[in-house]
Order: C-alpha cells, then structure tokens, then sequence
C-alpha cells in the first residue's frame, strides 16, 4: 500500500527536510513506520532532539485524510521521490525533494527541459532575446522551466506557451497560492499546458528563504540553465550556480558591458558558461539537434497498418487530391477506420484535407516517407 500520505504528512513537520527525510527512511523501510514511531526510534533513527521534539509534537495536530482530501480539492496530485513518475535527473541532485506537489502533469514529452532565468526588471533588449530564443525553443520541443516571477520567468512562460509549447513553473510557497498575484491567469494557463511544482505543501505562503531552495529544482529538473539578464546579486545567480554544482549546462547570453543587467551574464561567460546568441547554439551544446529531428521523423511515420495503407495511396497517386471514399475503396478498409486514421494524420501533420474531404499527403511527410521506403 502505498505511504504517500505519510510523506506527505513529513513535509508538514518544521524541519524535517530532505537530509532527515533520508534518514528516516534508510532507517525504518517504509514511512508509515517512521510517522508512528516513538521518541527512543526517532532517535535511533539519526534525528536530534529538536526534530524529535517536532515530529512527535506536531503530528498529531495533522490529519492525514484532511490533508490528502485537500491535494484533491485544489487539484494537485503528490508525488515521491519513490514513485516511477518522480522526474529522474531530480532524484540525481544532492538534496532532492522527498516530495514533489505537482498542478498539471509532467509528461514523457517533457524529456528535454531547460531553465531560463534572469531579472525582474528586464531591459527591452532581455524581453526580446527571451520571446525569441524561448519561441524558437519550444518550437523545437524543449520545455521551458521558470519560476513565475516578474520579468523574464514572465515573458519565458509566456513565450513558450504562445509557441504552442510546454512550460514548468516551480514555486518557492504551496500550489494552492500563486506568487505574484498577478500570475494567477499565467499560472493557470500553465497548468494545462505544462505543470506548476513546489515541493511545499498546500498552505505554504512565500516565504524569503523558500526561494532559493526552489533554485536548485529549476536547475536539478533541468539539462540546463539559460541565463538572459540579471544583476550579480539575484536569484538567477543561485540557480547558476546550483546548476553547476549539479553538473548541468549553464549558458548565458551577452550584454552591454554598460548595463547592470548583463553583469551576471558576462561574469558566467568569463568563468566558462556558454555564450549563446540563438536556440541553435543551445540544442547544438546539448546534442539536441539529431534528437529532435529523429523525434519528426517518427512523428511523421505511420503508426499503424491503416496509415501505411493510406500514405502508400496518396504517395503513388498522382498529385491531385484523393476522396476519402477513394481511399477507403484501394484500401479496402472499413470507412470508420479510414476516417478516424485520416483525423489523427492530420493532427500530427502527415496529410492535408484540402475541402470536401479530399486529402493529400504533407510535402514533409511525402520527403520522409520517401527516404524510408527507397
């Protein structure tokens, strides 16, 4: 059975943070053990005192079905650092969240992420580089990491989302509160085309020293930090910095050496960071750029025998439109199957209906189709 709402119930003890949460869980196998365990366990266990005393005095204030019933009512679903779901460069970093709380879903597409980061009062030049490389970016399947601040998190966000890509924003207080106030539509948005994670419980409120624990899962989630502007004592230089020390990809795009913007930027290329001036130069640094177009390639195969038939039709066929009733008569298929085969082909960009149900197949799909077959 699952112990889930133990961790949960762990994350709520003042502190009792990823070290304890370790310990506790080397020691007793299973966290169910660990919440009812008495004084003289807890400290066999490796805790001191002080944690003793706060795991035995605040647990039984904390109802556990209250507190999963509220994860339910706001939507948000808690996932451990046991759990196959728990992303997997996360569970590498050297302090990873015991839990994560999670508004959305992290996807399997969500392979190849990336943290874009910078000031909150961005010049007009750190706006447009980020709605640029960021489009460009999501475009090409990278999902983009931010944590919902003002500024370039903002205009990062926004930049995927518009491209019709993926966007994670993770929060430094509880996803039943959206800091700043401002994002509440933002962070909505994010949330159904992306996820919102916070590894502090529903109720949390954003407290100053929550923040640059969130850093190190902007970075720890990511293959690595793009930063685009930002002064040398922000929290974009924390989050370099713990990408760093976590071993990823830390790349910075340059400035005026006159603008206070561009100092942190400058001062991480002079220290090794990547200067970048374009998405390419990013995808190209990561070995990305084979990988995505691997990934189009496969996208634009057919998946099952239906869509072969039906790409095997429209290939050999001259360049005029065919009808779907022509299709499903060579294809000798029944019309429903054709016709629901022809609808996802469409989503997935390998044929155009070009009106009254004639269909064609797309120039990349016909290029791609060709180079498999010949």
């Amino acid at each position: 059975m699952s112990d889930t709402k133990y961790r949960v119930g762990l994350t709520l003890i003042p502190g009792i943070g990823p070290s304890r949460f370790s310990r506790l869980e080397q020691y007793f196998g299973d966290m169910e053990h660990a919440w009812n365990a008495s004084a003289g366990e807890l400290e066999a266990a490796g805790m001191d005192p002080k944690a003793v005393r706060s795991i035995v005095h605040n647990r039984d204030s904390i109802s556990l079905d209250v507190e999963m019933e509220k994860l339910d009512r706001h939507g948000i679903s808690a996932v451990s650092i046991r759990d196959r779901s728990y992303p997997a460069r996360l569970r590498e970093i050297y302090d990873p969240p015991p839990v994560l709380y999670i508004k959305g879903q992290l996807s399997p597409d969500d392979e190849w992420l990336l943290a874009v980061v910078g000031t909150r009062r961005p010049t007009y030049y750190g706006r447009e580089v980020t709605e640029a490389m960021v489009s460009d970016l999501a475009r090409n399947r990278i999902t983009i990491v931010s944590g919902l601040a003002k500024g370039i998190d903002a205009v990062a966000h926004r930049a995927a989302l518009q491209a019709g890509g993926r966007t994670v924003a993770v929060l430094g207080c509880g996803l039943d509160r959206v800091y700043p106030q401002e994002h509440i539509k933002l962070a909505s948005e994010i949330s159904r085309h992306g996820a919102l994670v916070s590894e502090q419980p529903v109720g949390t409120p954003p407290r100053r020293e929550n923040f640059p624990l969130r850093n190190r899962i902007m970075s720890g989630i990511s293959l690595g930090v793009l930063v685009i502007e930002a002064d040398q004592k922000s929290g974009a230089r924390i989050t370099a910095y713990r990408a760093l020390e976590q071993g990823r990809d830390v790349f910075a795009v340059p400035g005026s050496i006159l603008s206070p913007m561009s100092r942190l930027p400058n001062q991480l290329i002079r220290e090794g960071a990547s200067l970048v001036t374009g998405a390419h130069d990013i995808m190209e640094e990561l070995n990305l750029t084979m990988a995505v177009q691997h990934a189009e390639v496969k996208q634009l195969m057919p998946a099952t025998e239906t869509e072969s038939a039906i790409l095997d039709i429209l290939r050999n066929a001259s360049p005029e439109p065919i009808h779907i009733d022509e299709l499903r008569r060579h294809s000798n298929m029944p019309i429903a199957a054709v016709s629901s085969s022809l609808s996802l082909m469409e989503l997935k960009g390998m044929v155009k209906q070009v009106g009254g149900m004639n269909y064609i197949i797309a120039r990349e799909a016909r290029e791609m189709y060709r180079v498999k077959v010949e």
